[in-house]
Formats: structure tokens, sequence, C-alpha cells
């Protein structure tokens, strides 16, 4: 198994320690991403400035991967209000279309900066 480290300055540098993505074969698992500009390294303000961040800063990374968005297969997102899982969803249209990927949305306590929404892709290449 060889595995390929992804990354992107498009995106946030990690807070932590892991890789934006990581390529095994012809599979890419982007790591969890929160509404944190490349640039500033602040969260920015609102539920769906941050869903429209997150998507962003994925769509960076899966571009460094050589992929689209076409090419995802799951994706999952977590929300510390579930309230907000109309707005999330209708973000998350703009970036995706039929057919779209497996998803799990799932409400969290807290994320990591106090964010409102985080997401993380898995993708196929091929």
């Amino acid at each position: 198994m060889t595995r390929s480290i992804i990354s992107s300055p498009d995106a946030p540098a990690a807070i932590g320690p892991y890789s934006q993505a990581v390529k095994v074969g012809n599979q890419v698992f982007l790591s969890g991403q929160i509404g944190l500009d490349p640039v500033s390294m602040q969260m920015v303000e609102g539920v769906e400035a941050q869903a429209v961040r997150v998507f962003d800063n994925l769509k960076a990374v899966a571009e460094a991967a050589g992929a689209s968005f076409a090419d995802v297969v799951k994706i999952n997102i977590y929300m510390t209000d579930l309230s907000n899982f109309g707005v999330v969803n209708e973000v998350m249209m703009r970036y995706f279309s039929e057919p779209y990927p497996a998803r799990a949305t799932v409400g969290v306590r807290e994320l990591p900066r106090a964010a409102l929404v985080e997401a993380d892709l898995t993708i196929v290449l091929g």
C-alpha cells in the first residue's frame, strides 16, 4: 500500500497532527475542514459563511488531488446545531449536483475553534 499526502495552499494548513488528505490507490480521504479562512486562519462568521468556507476548503484539497466534487462518493457533515441543517443543505447543493454522493449528517456537541459546521470527504478517482 502506497500512501501519498495531498495538500493545498488554498485550504487552511493542518492545525494538528494530520494531513489535509491522503491518497491510497484510487481513493482519496480528505480530513475534516471547518470554516477557517486559509489566508488569515480565522474563522468566518455565521453558519452559511462557514458552510461555504468548508466546501471551498474541501474543493481546494480535492483539486490538489486531481479530483472534483463529481468524484466524491461520501461526505460526512458535523454540526453543533441541527436546526442549521437546511442552511448547510442549501449550501451543499451549490457545490454538488445529481447523482449526489452518499452522506451522513451528525449533530455534535462542539467542533474545533468553536466551528458551527465541519465536513470531510471520500473520493474515488477514475
